[in-house]
């Protein structure tokens, strides 16, 4: 089996479109939630979100083809060519056959349906674009990239809904550790803040509406927290076998040990109340990486901020963990990222790597009033610096799918 590393990582995110301003942001513990000003959202449940700003797709790609994706695969696009350049990989002297995609996005092109299908309605069929398709479905990020590198090897999109980032980085590590590729470029994206989705969250009574407070909205374990809060943004890695990275002299970040996946077999859209998926999926990861409970030294929790979802993910690292648990620091980024969705693990893994390497890690904020029953060390204090040298990191989605990836300090 060949060993796997990651060699480079760009972000597109409601706390900074490049890794270092996200990075920073985050250890500093701001919140990159806002109220949503792009919609009319006077009727919504929910008015607030994390979105993406000072983000212009015209000024990298000219609005010609700007005007060709949507939001979700501009997004995308532009973590892989900040990826791209942080690998300091030359596309030219890469065995293009041997490069691949792994990107997913849980929901795709939702905009660009809404806005065709409103046209169809006011303006009749023959006004729909014919880009509908190619822009709207889910494997158009995957493409994209896949057109602008050139890449010839494996290709795939992902959905496991809320689960992907962590999917396609651990399917990524499959493909190359099973040496069918040497290269992979892999995450998530999602552009989905839409009213069509605040209604639908809203109606499932999913989404926060601590609307005067939008900063404190997401609230991991804290026992006032009502839901989570809808983000947009996307998250890609560049992901490597050690032997091709050695040789071409790249920047090694950090290495991928393990990936555990599992389903709840439970219910669509309620987590397993005593996160049994989840136990399994950190349970195949460690086995998978060949190291126990004792050697994972910080969690990256998925931690929507849900009542129920936040209580089965603590009892899933309680059995998994045992004693052990209340020993690991458990950090919950989207306490300032809000929910992502497809992009989650892929902006949980790069947090995963800088804290790896930087020896610090993230706060959960407005931890302010602990679950009693969720007891573990969510860091709420603030940044922590800490010896690190191997993090464990959870994604869970929709359908009960579940996917757990496990870092080391390279």
């Amino acid at each position: 089996m060949k060993r796997v590393v990651i060699t480079g990582m760009g972000i597109i995110s409601p706390l900074g479109n490049n890794v270092g301003d996200y990075w920073q942001r985050l250890l500093k513990g701001e919140s990159g939630i806002r109220p949503i000003e792009h919609l009319d959202v006077s009727n919504s449940k929910t008015k607030i979100a994390g979105i993406v700003t000072d983000f212009h797709p015209e000024d990298r790609w000219g609005a010609k083809e700007a005007k060709k994706l949507d939001r979700f695969s501009q997004f995308a696009l532009a973590a892989a060519e900040e990826a791209l350049t942080d690998s300091q990989l030359n596309i030219e002297l890469v065995d293009k056959e041997r490069l691949g995609v792994y990107v997913g996005s849980g929901i795709g092109g939702l905009t660009t349906l809404i806005d065709n299908v409103n046209t169809l309605n006011q303006r009749g069929p023959n006004r729909v674009s014919p880009n509908l398709v190619p822009m709207m479905i889910s494997n158009a990020a995957a493409a994209q990239i896949s057109i602008k590198l050139g890449a010839q090897g494996p290709s795939l999109s992902p959905v496991t809904a809320c689960s992907i980032g962590n999917t396609s980085i651990g399917e990524a590590f499959h493909t190359i550790r099973n040496g069918d590729a040497d290269v992979m470029f892999a995450g998530g994206a999602e552009a989905a803040v839409t009213n069509l989705s605040l209604a639908s969250f809203g109606n499932a009574r999913a989404l926060s509406t601590r609307n005067e407070e939008p900063t404190s909205a997401s609230r991991p374990f804290d026992i006032n927290r009502d839901g989570f809060v809808m983000s947009e943004g996307a998250a890609i890695l560049v992901i490597e076998d050690l032997e091709h990275a050695i040789k071409r002299n790249a920047p090694i970040l950090a290495e991928i040990i393990g990936y555990g996946a599992s389903s709840d077999a439970h219910h669509m859209v309620a987590t397993h109340p005593e996160g049994r998926g989840a136990f399994l999926a950190m349970k195949n990861a460690l086995a998978k990486a060949n190291i126990t409970p004792a050697d994972v030294d910080v969690i990256s929790a998925h931690a929507t901020s849900t009542p129920v979802g936040d209580l089965s993910e603590t009892l899933a690292i309680k059995r998994l963990f045992e004693e052990q648990a209340y020993k690991i620091p458990v950090t919950a980024n989207k306490s300032m990222l809000g929910h992502m969705l497809g992009a989650a693990g892929g902006a949980e893994a790069i947090a995963l790597v800088k804290s790896l390497r930087e020896g610090i890690i993230p706060p959960t904020i407005n931890l302010e009033n602990p679950d009693p029953a969720c007891d573990l060390d969510y860091i709420p204090e603030g940044a922590r610096k800490a010896s690190l040298s191997i993090g464990l990191s959870n994604s869970f989605g929709f359908g009960g799918h579940n996917s757990a990836i496990v870092l080391k300090k390279y």
